[in-house]
């Protein structure tokens, strides 16, 4: 195996090993030490791959902000808010994205409320998501309706009603599945952003 290989695996297994170490213990509770003992890797040789326990956090947050990316850029993909399967869309992506990165959330949650340069992070990664679907919300008051707010005030309310249910759907008393979180979750998002059912 050639030395980047062994680098890029290496690197892959820091950021697994760092996920299950964060479900288990949290991003606050957990050290570098524990990182390189779950992935089986010298514990100098984190440093080859990242400048701390931060940089690790924000190359995992990279990593999920591609995934949603290629999501938005695979065929098919709809953008007029007006359109329920548009929103139902982005609904679904961000469930999965909830339930495959819950650690990684919890870990960016934590990061952000002990480190002023970590929740600077945050904020800069919601406002480039938020930026990225303006104009799909901008779609509902092009197409004569009325918005609850201005498109960007609106937009706020969506993600953080959105995002604040999938992070208290961890509880297990949920018991809804992902297909009925999404569709309850389009229905109360369609009926927000353009004040009618579909």
């Amino acid at each position: 195996m050639k030395r980047k290989e062994r680098a890029a695996e290496t690197e892959a297994a820091l950021k697994a090993a760092a996920k299950r170490v964060f479900a288990e213990r949290g991003y606050l509770n957990t050290k570098i030490a524990d990182i390189t003992a779950e992935a089986g890797r010298a514990a100098g040789s984190f440093y080859n791959h990242f400048a701390g326990k931060e940089a690790l956090l924000e190359a995992l947050l990279a990593d999920m902000a591609t995934e949603g990316d290629s999501a938005a850029s695979a065929p098919g993909h709809l953008s007029d808010f007006t359109d329920p399967e548009a929103v139902r869309q982005h609904i679904e992506v961000s469930v999965r994205l909830y339930r495959e990165h819950a650690a990684t959330i919890r870990a960016v949650q934590e990061a952000a409320l002990v480190s002023e340069n970590f929740a600077g992070t945050l904020a800069r990664f919601a406002g480039s998501e938020m930026a990225d679907i303006l104009g799909h919300v901008t779609c509902v008051t092009d197409a004569g309706r009325r918005l609850p707010a201005p498109p960007e005030t609106a937009l706020r309310m969506v993600y953080s009603l959105v995002h604040a249910f999938l992070q208290i759907r961890r509880q297990p008393a949920d018991a809804l599945s992902d297909e009925e979180v999404t569709e309850a979750l389009t229905r109360f998002v369609y009926r927000g952003l353009n004040g009618c059912d579909f």
